[in-house]
């Protein structure tokens, strides 16, 4: 698996030949490169978690320019055809249903936050070879994740630790624990002064809390290989 962090909740997925794109925000990301255009290359599918601006970001724009399929909670797909987002590409689905998208197993699961349009939510995506890579999205953390790790080999989880929107440092590593992932990619940081502007206290305490996680270091723009 290639990852790549744009900044703030922004990640592109790569294997098994198919890429993908979640919470596409670049548009006003002072993380992300200004020729982003050029940076995100061929894409699969879009991914939104909800509808707040700095998740939908650039997603109908990316869609139309590239024919990526888009996927979102089914009551934020008005605002996504307003967008020119129509028919076959847009796909919209709800809490706790799982889709077949361009290959990928896409299971749409919950996550603790506000939004307009339906819920919130994140993803747990099953690549071809078997990868299995969880984005939360915005949320705080919720004891059900504990659930996750039942149905599910998470070989790669994408958490937010920046705080004051979402679940900080602590609560992150925790949510390590109850998820049981391989490794861990902090995310919804560093992007606006309000936020955590670090992942040292992530890094120490992934390992009080989930000592046997990997914790996946990030430049924005930069792939790395996660196993």
């Amino acid at each position: 698996m290639q990852l790549t962090w744009f900044g703030h909740s922004n990640v592109r997925l790569v294997a098994d030949g198919i890429t993908i794109l979640i919470d596409p925000f670049f548009e006003g990301n002072p993380k992300a490169p200004a020729d982003w255009k050029k940076s995100i290359g061929h894409v699969d599918a879009v991914l939104v978690t909800h509808d707040h601006g700095d998740h939908v970001g650039q997603a109908a724009e990316i869609c139309q320019g590239t024919g990526a399929k888009l996927v979102c909670i089914f009551d934020l797909m008005p605002k996504m055809q307003a967008k020119g987002v129509h028919g076959e590409q847009l796909l919209g689905m709800n809490l706790g249903g799982t889709v077949p998208v361009c290959g990928l197993r896409v299971k749409m699961v919950q996550a603790m936050h506000s939004a307009a349009s339906g819920a919130a939510a994140g993803y747990i995506i099953t690549f071809p070879s078997g990868f299995c890579a969880y984005h939360s999205g915005d949320t705080a953390l919720f004891s059900d994740m504990k659930l996750f790790r039942r149905f599910f080999d998470i070989d790669l989880a994408m958490l937010p630790i920046g705080g004051w929107f979402t679940m900080d440092a602590v609560e992150a590593a925790v949510a390590c624990s109850f998820l049981g992932c391989k490794s861990v990619a902090p995310m919804h940081w560093g992007t606006f002064p309000i936020l955590a502007q670090e992942t040292g206290a992530f890094a120490a305490a992934l390992k009080e809390y989930a000592p046997t996680t990997k914790l996946v270091d990030l430049t924005p723009g930069l792939g790395v290989e996660v196993d």
